[in-house]
């Protein structure tokens, strides 16, 4: 059996399409230059390949979320530049800045303690101003920036090359929202530039304003952050950009029987069987990730063929109808299970997942779990 088969339940990442993607998105966000966006572990993918990936296929940056993300990348690319989009505590400040990560400013207080940080270990910090232009969650406000900033210049052994802001909404297009966030930030680095500061790097669009906010890849704009766009899944329908989903989950059946009418399937009976029916059990549950919105509402595939979620997703387990098949071409214990992926005209998509938790891809990525084997192929 090979390596593939001997997987219970695995993550199959195809290197190629990573790379692939990465080209699609330089492409069609020309001329900004695309940041690798690999917070949380790349989105549940396995950071260490994915990065290895896009920094062959030329991506000019990292961006994380954290201090021990960005410690792991470093690790293996002493000469990337890595940013921490998110904040940085105090204890954090001294292997941040020894390890010339870029860091964020949200407010005047927070570049003071990196300023003198950085000042205790003669080093100079490159940073980047963050902006509130409507997110709520932290940055400078833009009503303020213009006062704060040239503050905050002032201060020493800071490099502040850059500034950046982050759209709470922007799978929704350029609306009138969007494009007033957008204005806002423009009028701090206008403001700016008539005070005669200019930055080297620009940038406010994420994944989703790659694909639905064209403006932000244009001048004064020098880059883009490329996160979810990297692994084909979406916020919405806009694939402008041709991406291809990077990644199948699969899963084997454990077992099957034919169960009576009148049954129940799975816990609190939320399925009580109208009819005999063969029931198959597969290897996979919500401490893998599958969501419980899935029970008797998802499907998996099996020999190309659509096989429904029956009764409740339990916590390593699922059942599923063999409906599909007759009795003379029964899968038999071992078969390959699609969970998320195509197998001929059937397919089930992250986003399908998604619409049945009520949620969005991000949240179906990350919820991949331990016992989950990621394979790059």
């Amino acid at each position: 059996m090979s390596e593939l088969g001997k997987a219970r339940l695995r993550l199959e990442v195809r290197r190629e399409i990573v790379r692939e993607n990465f080209r699609k998105i330089v492409a069609g966000a020309a001329p900004a230059q695309v940041f690798a966006v690999l917070k949380a572990n790349a989105y549940g993918l396995g950071v260490d390949p994915i990065a290895q990936c896009l920094h062959e296929a030329g991506a000019v940056a990292f961006c994380v979320a954290d201090l021990d993300e960005a410690l792991h990348l470093r690790n293996s690319f002493p000469d990337k530049p890595i940013q921490i989009l998110g904040s940085v505590f105090d204890f954090e400040l001294q292997d941040a800045v020894a390890n010339d990560l870029i860091l964020g400013i949200p407010g005047l207080e927070a570049a003071q303690k990196i300023s003198m940080e950085s000042v205790r270990q003669n080093k100079i910090t490159e940073c980047h101003f963050k902006i509130d232009v409507g997110m709520g969650r932290v940055g400078i406000l833009a009503q303020d920036a213009l006062k704060i900033i040239p503050e905050i210049l002032r201060l020493p052994n800071l490099n502040c090359c850059g500034i950046y802001a982050h759209f709470p909404s922007s799978e929704r297009g350029e609306n009138e929202e969007n494009t007033a966030q957008i204005q806002r930030f423009l009028a701090v680095v206008d403001g700016m530039a008539a005070q005669g500061v200019s930055f080297r790097k620009v940038h406010m669009a994420n994944s989703d304003g790659i694909n639905h906010c064209p403006r932000t890849h244009q001048p004064p704009f020098t880059h883009v952050r490329a996160g979810i766009d990297l692994h084909g899944s979406f916020s919405g329908d806009n694939n402008n950009l041709g991406l291809e989903p990077v990644y199948t989950l699969k899963t084997h059946l454990a077992a099957h029987r034919m169960m009576p009418a009148g049954h129940g399937i799975g816990y609190n009976s939320t399925c009580i069987l109208e009819k005999d029916t063969r029931i198959a059990l597969i290897a996979g549950g919500y401490a893998d990730g599958l969501p419980l919105a899935l029970s008797n509402r998802g499907r998996v595939i099996i020999n190309g063929r659509y096989c429904p979620v029956i009764g409740r997703v339990s916590m390593d387990y699922t059942s599923v109808s063999l409906e599909a098949f007759g009795d003379d071409e029964l899968p038999q214990p071992g078969t390959e299970v699609t969970l998320i992926g195509r197998e001929g005209d059937a397919v089930v998509t992250t986003e399908e997942w998604a619409a049945l938790k009520g949620t969005h891809p991000y949240d179906i990525l990350c919820s991949f779990g331990p016992r989950v084997k990621r394979i790059f192929i």
